[in-house]
C-alpha cells in the first residue's frame, strides 16, 4: 500500500521493470509499488520462528486483536495503547506500513459498551474513534474505520447491530471524526463475502458511491478474502468496479483453504491488474497462527517453511504487470493532488509542484532505470542540494541527482542526497512547492501511482 512508516536500513527497493526480482514477499511487492503485509499479534513476539519469518517477508503489518475496541477502551474512556503502540513500533523499527484494524466493528466490543444503545452509544463510539485515530495520529497508512456493517445473503443492505441501531449515517459519522483525528491516513470499509459482484458487495459499492458524490472522507475498500478451493470469476472486475469510484483497493485479510497456489496466485495478479490495488495483508504468518486451523491456509507452515502457495506468490509478484511504460501520474498521499511540472513548461529548471491530478503530458513520469522522465526531462535535485531545495527538471543525464528509489514505505528519495521527496510544510493547495527533505515517511512524503 501506500506507505506510512519510517524507512530503516535496506528497505529501500528500485521499482518497475529494471530493477532485479525480489527474493521475498514484501520486496517482490515493492517492486510493483504495493505492500504484502500480515496480521501479527504480541503474543507471538516472543517466537524466534515466527519473527525470522516476519522480519524477512513482510513489509507491512495489521494487529490481529490489539487495535479493536474492547483491547483499547476496556472501561469507558479508559484507554489502553499498549499493545498497538508495541506492534506499531516494531514496524515503524523495521521500516514496514501499518494499518490499523479496527476502530469500529460489532463485534469484540467491550462488555461496557455492548450495554449502550442510542444516543449513547453513539457518542460513545465516535469518541472512541477520535481518541484512538488521534493517539496513533501519523503512524497509519490506513485505518479499517468500519468493518463488517453489511449483512450476508441477498439483501445488500446493512446488518442488523447496536451500532446500525444508533442510525443509518453511523458510518458516515465514523469516518468523518476518523479524518479529523488522523488526517493523513487513508480511511477504508472492510468486509467479507465481497469478493465478487454479488449483492453484498453492490450494497457496499452503493455506500462508497454515496460518500464520494456527498464528500465524505473515504479512501478505500478492504476485501478481506477468506477464500475456500476457488475464487470468483469475477474477482478483479469487482476490484476494478470500486477503483473506478475513485477509492484504493485492498486485500486485507487472505488466506485460502489448504492453502491453494492457483487461488494465491490468482488474486496475486489480479492486485497487481487493478492499478489501484494497493497491497495484499494475509491474516497471519504461518497455519498454527491462523484462525482457520486444520485448513492450513496460510503460507508458511508451523515450522516457518515456504508451501508451494509461497513460491506461486513470490513467482507471480515477479511476473506480474509493471508500472505503465507509457507513464504514470504520481499521487501525494497528503494532499491527494499530483506531482506537477509547473505550468506545464519543458525549460530547464521548471520546478516541480503539486496540482489537481490530470491526464496531461507534464504529469506523466515515466521510468528509465532509476531515472524518472517527463516533458522530454528528467526528475532532478540540483547538484548540492540540501534539505529544502525545490526539485526541477532538466536534461536527462547519468547523474546521482536524477536517480530516485521508490521506497516500501511509499517515500521516494534522491540517490546522491538520501532525502525524500516533499511537499512542502504538508501543504494542499495547488500550487504548493515540491522540495527535497529528510525522510520521515509522513503523508506529505508518500507517494502512489496513479
Amino acid at each position: 500500500m501506500l506507505l506510512a512508516g519510517l524507512l530503516a536500513a535496506g528497505a529501500a527497493l528500485a521499482f518497475g521493470g529494471t530493477a532485479n526480482a525480489g527474493t521475498t514477499l514484501g520486496a517482490s511487492a515493492a517492486e510493483k509499488g504495493r505492500y504484502f503485509g500480515a496480521a501479527v499479534g504480541t503474543y507471538k513476539f516472543g517466537d524466534g520462528t515466527y519473527m525470522s519469518v516476519l522480519n524477512r517477508e513482510f513489509n507491512s503489518l495489521v494487529a490481529e486483536n490489539e487495535m479493536k475496541w474492547d483491547a483499547t477502551e476496556p472501561q469507558r474512556g479508559g484507554f489502553n495503547f499498549g499493545a498497538g503502540d508495541r506492534i506499531v513500533s516494531h514496524a515503524r523499527a523495521n521500516g514496514m506500513s501499518m494499518r490499523g484494524h479496527t476502530l469500529l466493528w460489532h463485534a469484540q466490543q467491550p462488555g461496557w459498551a455492548q450495554g449502550l444503545s442510542g444516543g449513547d452509544l453513539r457518542n460513545a463510539a465516535i469518541n472512541h474513534v477520535t481518541q484512538t485515530a488521534a493517539h496513533f495520529r501519523g503512524q497509519i497508512y490506513a485505518w479499517d474505520v468500519v468493518n463488517e456493517a453489511f449483512a450476508d445473503g441477498g439483501s445488500g443492505g446493512r446488518r442488523d447491530s447496536n451500532l446500525q441501531r444508533t442510525g443509518n449515517d453511523w458510518i458516515e459519522a465514523a469516518f468523518r471524526a476518523a479524518r479529523n483525528a488522523d488526517p493523513g491516513a487513508k480511511l477504508c470499509y472492510n468486509d467479507y463475502n465481497t469478493d465478487g459482484i454479488n449483492a453484498k458487495s453492490t450494497g457496499v459499492y452503493n455506500m462508497v458511491r454515496d460518500f464520494k458524490s456527498r464528500g465524505v472522507p473515504i479512501d478505500c475498500v478492504g476485501f478481506q478474502s477468506h477464500l475456500g478451493t476457488s475464487i470468483p470469476g469475477d474477482y478483479q472486475a469487482n476490484l476494478q468496479r470500486f477503483a473506478d469510484l475513485g477509492v484504493d483497493v485492498q486485500i486485507t485479510e487472505l488466506d485460502v483453504t489448504q492453502a491453494n497456489p492457483s487461488v494465491y496466485a490468482a488474486v496475486t495478479r489480479a492486485c497487481l491488474a487493478v492499478s489501484r490495488c494497493t497491497g495484499i495483508t494475509v491474516w497471519g504468518v504461518r497455519d498454527c497462527d491462523s484462525w482457520r486451523g486444520s485448513d492450513n491456509a496460510l503460507l508458511f507452515d508451523c515450522a516457518g517453511n515456504k508451501k508451494q502457495a509461497y513460491n506461486a506468490v513470490l513467482d507471480t509478484l515477479n511476473g506480474g504487470t509493471n508500472p505503465n511504460p507509457n507513464g504514470n501520474r504520481l499521487r501525494n498521499e497528503g494532499a491527494g493532488r499530483c506531482l506537477d511540472v509547473n505550468g506545464a513548461s519543458t525549460a530547464n529548471g521548471a520546478q516541480m509542484v503539486i496540482w489537481d491530478c490530470h491526464s496531461g503530458a507534464n504529469q506523466q513520469f515515466t521510468q528509465n532505470g532509476r531515472a524518472l522522465q517527463v516533458t522530454g526531462k528528467c526528475l532532478d535535485a540540483p547538484p548540492n542540494a540540501s534539505a529544502g531545495t525545490r526539485v526541477q527538471i532538466w536534461d536527462c543525464s547519468s547523474g546521482a541527482n536524477q536517480q530516485w528509489v521508490f521506497n516500501s514505505n511509499g517515500t521516494i528519495s534522491n540517490a546522491q542526497t538520501g532525502l525524500c521527496l516533499d511537499v512542502n510544510g504538508g501543504a494542499t493547495a495547488n500550487g504548493s512547492a515540491v522540495i527535497v527533505w529528510s525522510c520521515h515517511g509522513g503523508a506529505n512524503q508518500r507517494w502512489a501511482r496513479a
